[in-house]
Formats: C-alpha cells, structure tokens, sequence
C-alpha cells in the first residue's frame, strides 16, 4: 500500500539537505516494529482478552435498563393476542363490507397488461444479498468496538441510550480500546474483539460494490417500467395495507399473485426498504465521516456523528426484520411460486426457481463460512483489496479542509474518552516528574532547517485555537478546545523540501504490540486550517491520558491518527520503508488504513 505514495530513490528519507545521516531520525526507526501478515489471536491487540458483548439493553428513563431479550417472550404474547383479535375483526361484518372495498392489492393498469418479474432482478437480488451478508455481520464488529450509541455528539459514559456492554468502570484510565466487546466468529466479522481494522475494510469495501448493484437495479428499475412494482401510485395502499394486515394476522392469507403486483403491504414494505432504508444508510453512513462533518457543518450539527451512529444502527434492525418477515412470508405462502418470481423470472410451480434459490444459498452459506478464516490467515489481502474499493473516496474527502469556528464553548463535552496504549518509560516518566523542563520535540527528515524545540519554544511560537470534534473509529466522538501550534506555523519553520510528500510523527508511548507508535499524513493536510500540534486542552495542559505534552490533531482523520505524546516528526517522500511500510502503527499491526477519512 505504501509503495504507490510517490518515491524518490535518489534520496535517502532519513538525511537532511546536507545528506548527513540524521541520528535522532535513525534512533526513531530502530524502535519501530513491524506487524504481522497473519492475525495472531494469542498476541492479538496487545494480548486482548475476548471480553463477549452482553445481550442488547435499551435505556428507560433515567437509569433503568431493559434487556431486549424479553421482547422475545413478550413478541410471542403479543402476536398471539394480535392473531386472536384479527381473527375476531375478520369475522366483522362492518370489517368485511371494509375489506371488500378495499381488496388488498391495487392492480395499475400497465402491470396488468404487461405482468412479469425479469431476470435481472432475481441476479441483483442474489447480489444484493451475498454483500448484504458481509455488510451486516463486519458492521456488528465494528458497532461492538464502542458498544455503545448516544443521541449527543460527547459520548458521555451514562448518557447511552442502547448498549451491549456493562457500565463504564470508575477508573479515570479506562480506555475506549479496554470498552470495546467481541462477538463470536461466525456471528461478527472477522469475529475477534477490536478487529474494527479489517471489519472497516468489509464493511466500507463490501458498501461501494453494494452501492454499484444499488445504482444498476435503480436504474434498470426506472427505464423498464418495473419501478410500479415497488411505488405506491394510489392512496389506496394505504386502506389496502390494512385489509392485508387483518389478512395475515387471521392467518388468511391474501390471494394475490405478486408476478403482476404485490399486495399493498408487501408494496410499502418493499417501497421503505429500497426508497428509504437504502438511501438512509447510506446517508448516515457519509455523516460518521471527520472530514465532512468538518466541512458540511450545517448538516452536521444537527445530524452529528452520534445521531447518524444510532440512525445507522436503526437502519440495520429494520433490515434484520425485514430480512426475518421477508423469509417467513417467502416460505408460508406458497415457496415454489415464490422463488420462481424471484430466482426463475417465471410465474408457475415448477422447481427451477427452487433449483437456482438452493444453489445461491450455498454460495452465500459457503461466504459466510470462509469469510472469518480466510480473514484471520489473510488480513493483507483483506486491507489492500479494501483499501482498493473505498480508497478513492477516501482520497476525495481528503481535500475538503475544514472551516474554524463551526463549534464554540457551548459544544465543548464534558468527557472524552481516553485511548491508546499510555507510554510508561523511564524516558517519559523523568519528562512527566519534571514538568516536561528537558522536553524536546525534534523535527528532521526532508526540510532546509531542522529543529529541537523545547516547550517554551513551542509556547513561544504563534499560538493556534480550535474547538474541534474528535471522531474516533471506534465510533464514540467529543468537543474539545485544543491550543497550541498550527502545522502550517512549523512548516514555514523548517521550510520542507519538494520532495517530501509524507510527515511522520513518532510517539513516547509504545503500540499495543511494542515498538514505538507512529503514523504518517500527507504533507498536503499539514496545511489545512484545523491540523496543529495542540499542547493545551479546554485551556488546561495535556493531561497525561491525553498526550502530553504534546499531541497531533488532523481533523480530516479519524483519532487514531492524531498521534500523542510526540516525540519527533520526520519529513519523508515515502512511508514504505517506515516501520512496517502500511503508514502507522495501527496499519501495521491492527491493520487501519493510512488515509481513514471516511
């Protein structure tokens, strides 16, 4: 992945103009570790133990919680007491004189003269479910990361609204790495806790080949007439949805035939689900971004990165529903004519469609089962061919810089979460017990001018603000002001030469799997209005949980990015020969990607 970023063989990227080896620059790289091509789940994260996600609780009220697993019991009771209330209203006359009035299914024209379901939609709906696998189960893994949603952009711990995870610990190092969960193998996806890497590149790679099919039915939909299929085009559907309710539920089943129309409800199930649902997942999707919620703040400040977290979330229990009603229905009112309108493009009660359904149903089984091996054997291939998929659009959202200003004090949270693995040196500890006096933050690499900078010379630096949201992609979020020194200050500072296309900051803090953390960003975002390096936090300095004393903020990124407890920078041409070559510590070892703005 880091070869393609631009190179220059002639010049070594650990040398200043001079060409002199640079042996701060060098100390720097002999502490880093690469990652392996294989996950190994013994040495996983650091050792993390498979803590498992607990059942769904939803919150009621104030401090209340209600375990969604009695909604099972509670569902059969109330379907049970619905059925016998059906069944007493169908006998109604007045109810009767209703349901014939309104029949059911309302029959346009132009089906009625040219009935039928093509193939092509029984190959995209085979498509659209094989990707609907995978996007369903690595967007669990990634919701079980922080397996919490909120209505408020600070992910304030207790102000949850649904969570499958005990509460937040009093323990003011609590990370959002040790409050992430596992599921099990065949159930997430790659089924191993804080695989939230490789679950993105499923989940972001899978969403661009199921927009592609999305795009294709849509308009194959429009230009064939097939679209009055699934659009009401009467105000009837609605009093026909009501006699097919009654139907169903009296377990009557209505008598329509879906090869020339289906039944109103089926047309309002299926009009919500493709016109509604779709779009809204992808929307909500889009609005989880840092680098367009940074720049789209109108829109982003009503629907923030946790109101579109839980919309996302809602958006996939209506699908799990529909998906569940959708097969029961498929098989209890009349399985061979079913499947032939959806896999045979035939309208009888022949086997084929029966024939065709059992074959794609082997492959999806036969996805679901590989895809958590050959995951965990080949994470490699998983993060390049993701990368590959979504990694254009990453580059795009790249080049929206953000505006200041868009957020005030107001905004500011009352909590943000801690992460990362805290440095525990004896360097850094000497740092910490004398008030960072023999702190030295040195810039080398590409530039006409290196620099040691202590922190008074850092404070004495044009001082930058920002009050700014912190996306991490875990998925919790938070407001903070952050003061310090604009990149762009630095940059005029050590005047990078044209060849350096990379910044690389290093860490005194060690990665989950030891070796020194570090990450690279394009040289072309050191720019942006909102990328500084911040030594103050809501007008205090960096706690130690939260990078001091100094610490990277890049808002087109994902937190993960924004290295703390700085050490060095270093101007590259290349990552590739940095570490492992992925560009971070996280793409190394956990397997992120070096642009993650989406």
């Amino acid at each position: 992945m880091g070869n393609v970023e631009g190179h220059n063989p002639d010049r070594s990227t650990t040398s200043t103009r001079s060409g002199r080896p640079d042996t701060a620059v060098a100390a720097y790289r002999t502490d880093l570790q690469p990652g392996e091509d294989a996950l190994n789940l013994d040495t996983w994260a650091g050792g993390l133990s498979n803590t498992r996600a607990l059942a769904p609780r939803v919150r009621l009220g104030r401090g209340t919680w209600f375990n969604l697993l009695w909604l099972l019991p509670l569902g059969f009771i109330v379907l049970l007491v619905a059925v016998a209330v059906a069944k007493g209203l169908y006998d109604n006359a007045s109810v009767q004189a209703f349901m014939t009035r309104h029949p059911g299914t309302h029959v346009p024209p132009e089906s009625a003269a040219d009935p039928g379901i093509p193939a092509w939609v029984g190959v995209l709906h085979f498509f659209n479910l094989f990707m609907m696998m995978f996007i369903i189960r690595s967007g669990l893994q990634i919701l079980v990361d922080h397996p919490r949603l909120y209505w408020t952009r600070g992910s304030t711990p207790g102000r949850e609204w649904f969570r499958v995870q005990k509460p937040v610990p009093d323990d003011p190092l609590w990370t959002a790495k040790d409050d992430s969960v596992g599921l099990p193998a065949q159930v997430g996806l790659p089924g191993v806790r804080h695989t939230i890497g490789l679950a993105r590149w499923w989940h972001l790679g899978v969403d661009v080949l199921w927009l592609v099919n999305g795009l294709v039915f849509y308009v194959l939909l429009f230009t064939t007439g097939q679209w009055r299929h699934l659009v009401p085009t009467s105000w009837e559907v609605f009093p026909n949805a009501v006699t097919v309710t009654i139907e169903y539920l009296s377990l009557n089943w209505p008598d329509t035939n879906g090869w020339v129309a289906y039944n109103s409800l089926q047309l309002l199930t299926y009009f919500l689900t493709v016109f509604v649902a779709a779009p809204l997942a992808v929307l909500s999707g889009l609005c989880m971004s840092p680098a367009l919620s940074t720049r789209f703040t109108r829109i982003s400040n009503v629907v923030n990165i946790q109101v579109a977290r839980s919309v996302h979330f809602l958006v996939l229990v209506w699908f799990l529903l529909f998906i569940t009603i959708h097969v029961t229905f498929v098989v209890t009112t009349g399985v061979l004519r079913n499947l032939n309108h959806m896999f045979g493009a035939r309208d009888d009660d022949s086997w084929v469609g029966f024939g065709v359904f059992s074959v794609a149903l082997v492959i999806v089984l036969l996805g679901w089962v590989a895809a958590t091996p050959v995951t965990l054997r080949h994470p490699r291939i998983v993060q390049r061919v993701g990368y590959a998929l979504i990694g254009p659009a990453q580059r795009l959202f790249e080049h929206a810089d953000a505006r200041p200003g868009a957020l005030t004090e107001q905004d500011i949270s009352p909590y943000l979460w801690h992460n990362g693995t805290y440095p525990d040196s004896a360097e850094y500890r000497h740092l910490y017990d004398t008030d960072f006096a023999d702190y030295r933050l040195r810039i080398h690499g590409l530039v006409d001018h290196p620099a040691e900078l202590s922190l008074a010379d850092l404070r004495a630096l044009p001082y930058h603000e920002q009050i700014t949201q912190h996306f991490c992609i875990q998925g919790w979020s938070g407001v903070a002001k952050w003061g310090g020194v604009s990149m762009q200050t630095i940059l005029d500072l050590v005047t990078p030469l044209p060849e350096a296309r990379w910044v690389v900051f290093y860490s005194l803090a060690e990665g989950a799997n030891g070796g020194t953390y570090y990450d690279a960003h394009a040289i072309d975002q050191m720019s942006h209005h909102l990328t500084m390096l911040a030594y103050n936090m809501n007008d205090a300095p960096l706690t130690y949980g939260h990078g001091a004393p100094l610490r990277l903020r890049n808002e087109v990124q994902h937190g993960f990015k924004h290295v703390k407890w700085i050490r060095g920078i270093e101007f590259v041409t290349r990552f590739s020969d940095v570490g492992g070559g992925h560009g971070g510590y996280n793409e190394d070892h956990e397997y992120y990607g070096y642009r993650q703005s989406l």
